[in-house]
């Protein structure tokens, strides 16, 4: 058995394609289909049906698949974690963030953290919740920030990935001052994190909004919020997004918010001192912060 094969297997699934795998994996088409053959050699059973156009799975290489890619993506995780343990004297801690909370949320909060815990190194990925999840239960970062609601669980253990409440924010409805008359909705993607949020925010105000005419597949609050700037319609997005456009009068907002947890879920396996300092500089802060309410 090589790893290999299993992330050859485990291209195919997803691709559906011996040619555009084998070029995905950069080898030849004869290499990587004998690769695949000798994963099946090795688990005595065929994975591919080749009586058919598109590739498809036998059943046993659609039972395997699973196995596949979980293996690998642990293999993987793994492997990062153990690196990053093994550097000596590191004070490098690496956190995935929400686009907006990259923005407007971290770069005040991590200068608190390094007040009290003292100087550190860090690595931000900003991107999407499903990226940033991914990056965390993966294991290449230490830490996630992002928004909650009560109404969009984060389906993670807790006790591999704990969490502190590290700080507050809201999701209000906001549109260009100029009059519009029945507004149309700029949405994110109705399957993302920030879309299933801004659902709920909807439901929750009673608000009615004409047909989207523009949907954000990439789930930025910014690019809504300069669509909205430029008079497109009305989107929901994080009020500390909007916080100088709304004291300006750029933006003005268009009913009730709906309150946002700000939360730091931690990769309980990376137990480097950096990772332990920057987990209790959070909950001090975020204990000064409840006190000071």
């Amino acid at each position: 058995m090589e790893l290999k094969w299993l992330e050859d297997f485990a291209s195919l699934a997803r691709t559906g394609s011996f040619s555009r795998s084998a070029e995905e994996r950069h080898v030849t088409q004869s290499a990587f289909s004998r690769r695949i053959q000798a994963l099946e050699a090795w688990l005595g059973v065929a994975l591919v049906d080749r009586s058919t156009y598109p590739t498809s799975l036998t059943a046993a290489g659609r039972a395997f698949r699973e196995t596949a890619e979980e293996t690998v993506h642990r293999l993987h995780a793994t492997r990062v974690a153990l690196q990053a343990e093994a550097r000596p004297g590191t004070g490098t801690v690496a956190v995935a963030a929400l686009h907006t909370l990259a923005l407007t949320f971290f770069p005040g909060w991590f200068r608190g953290i390094e007040a009290a815990a003292g100087p550190l190194s860090s690595r931000l990925l900003p991107d999407d919740f499903h990226a940033c999840l991914q990056a965390l239960a993966e294991g290449g970062y230490d830490f996630l920030l992002t928004f909650h609601h009560p109404e969009v669980p984060i389906l993670l253990d807790p006790a591999l990935f704990p969490h502190r409440v590290v700080g507050a924010d809201a999701l209000v409805a906001v549109r260009s001052p100029a009059p519009a008359g029945d507004l149309p909705l700029l949405a994110y993607a109705r399957n993302s994190f920030l879309g299933r949020v801004s659902a709920v925010a909807q439901g929750a105000a009673g608000f009615r909004a004409a047909a989207s005419t523009h949907v954000n597949e990439n789930a930025m609050a910014e690019a809504l919020k300069f669509m909205a700037l430029e008079g497109h319609g009305l989107a929901w997005l994080p009020r500390s997004l909007v916080a100088r456009e709304l004291a300006e009068g750029s933006l003005v907002a268009a009913g009730a918010q709906t309150p946002l947890e700000i939360r730091l879920y931690r990769n309980a396996a990376h137990r480097r001192a950096a990772v332990a300092a920057v987990w209790q500089a959070a909950g001090a802060l975020a204990a000064a912060h409840a006190g000071s309410e």
